[in-house]
């Protein structure tokens, strides 16, 4: 074995690594709103969260991985970019893990974006970023939630305006079932879109290091990149399965307080938002998308009742992933660099 294909080989496995840590970080956004709202259990809520992670790879077509494949321009075979791609999981790694300790819900996409463009910056300037990719992702910080917010506003407003005739209990009782169909197409968004991100970053890698083509499309038909989709999306599943249970509870009962009605409204705001920007090829942060729904929801009965100041925790969070993460990867790529010069 070569010592690039043993690189190549020990950084597929951090990309699951990360993809797993990924679905334990993000854990709470598929789940926060079912269980604080006590429709399912913790236990049976991740399980439920990870079937549909798993499942998203019959859904939805890769766009995502392809915008993620091309944040750094890579040549075929140029083997430093295997470094690259290395440097930047191990950047997004340490974010991930730092905000976890904290109970942040930070986005684990950007994580992986700014690690990515950080190492790639450290190791070739920023000629050799394709910043319309950056820029695309960067644009949907702010609209994620906006997205997330209005829809979740005016679907609780529909909700309340239908059912405005019936008692509050059998309306709980309603929304307790349908809750499981809202959390199992946000948790479908959620694969959908982030599986798809660490799918992107395997392709590069394999493109840095000769492995695959330039311009090679990742499809479930083809069996030198099923592999990637289906362990991709396992590692997903495996992570949520674990769940992030500091972020849940930020998540489900800091923000604002919610009840079966809201927590359908909140997801089902949030799956439309994942499932349009997934279907644009847009890597959006399911953290973001669900945090807006909540305050989306919370904002209907009265904007007291939303506590900013927790929100406004989770924004400065936000801004700081992408520069964070870089600088993070810029480190970790210098030290490899160092320790192994190439």
């Amino acid at each position: 074995m070569t010592p690039i294909l043993f690189v190549i080989i020990l950084t597929v496995v951090v990309a699951l690594i990360f993809d797993i840590i990924n679905g334990f970080h993000d854990a709470a956004n598929s789940i926060a709103t079912v269980v604080s709202t006590r429709v399912l259990s913790p236990r049976i809520a991740v399980l439920w969260a990870a079937f549909f992670n798993f499942v998203a790879m019959f859904v939805f077509s890769p766009r995502v991985a392809d915008t993620i494949s091309k944040i750094v321009k890579i040549s075929g075979g140029d083997n430093v970019y295997v470094y690259v791609v290395l440097a930047g999981l191990l950047g997004a790694i340490v974010w991930d893990l730092i905000t976890w300790w904290l109970g942040l819900p930070t986005s684990s996409s950007h994580a992986l974006i700014g690690g990515v463009a950080g190492a790639g910056l450290t190791c070739g300037g920023v000629g050799v970023i394709r910043w319309s990719n950056i820029w695309k992702t960067v644009e949907f910080i702010p609209l994620a939630p906006l997205i997330g917010l209005v829809i979740a506003f005016f679907v609780m407003i529909g909700v309340y305006w239908i059912f405005r005739k019936w008692k509050p209990t059998e309306v709980d009782r309603l929304f307790r079932k349908g809750q499981l169909m809202s959390a199992a197409l946000y948790s479908l968004g959620h694969g959908g879109n982030d599986a798809q991100k660490t799918m992107g970053i395997i392709m590069a890698l394999l493109i840095a290091g000769g492995l695959m083509k330039p311009g090679a499309e990742l499809s479930l038909l083809h069996s030198n990149t099923a592999w990637i989709i289906l362990s991709c999306h396992a590692a997903m599943g495996v992570g949520t399965a674990f769940g992030g249970w500091r972020i849940v509870k930020t998540m489900g009962m800091k923000i604002t307080k919610l009840k079966p009605v809201g927590g359908f409204c909140a997801e089902t705001a949030g799956a439309a938002t994942l499932f349009m920007a997934t279907h644009l090829g847009i890597p959006v942060s399911t953290t973001h998308t669900i945090t807006g729904a909540i305050v989306g929801v919370g904002a209907t009965s009265r904007l007291s009742g939303i506590k900013w100041g927790v929100a406004g925790r989770i924004v400065w969070a936000w801004l700081f992933t992408i520069p964070a993460a870089a600088l993070v990867s810029s480190g970790c790529f210098l030290l490899i660099r160092l320790f192994h010069p190439f």
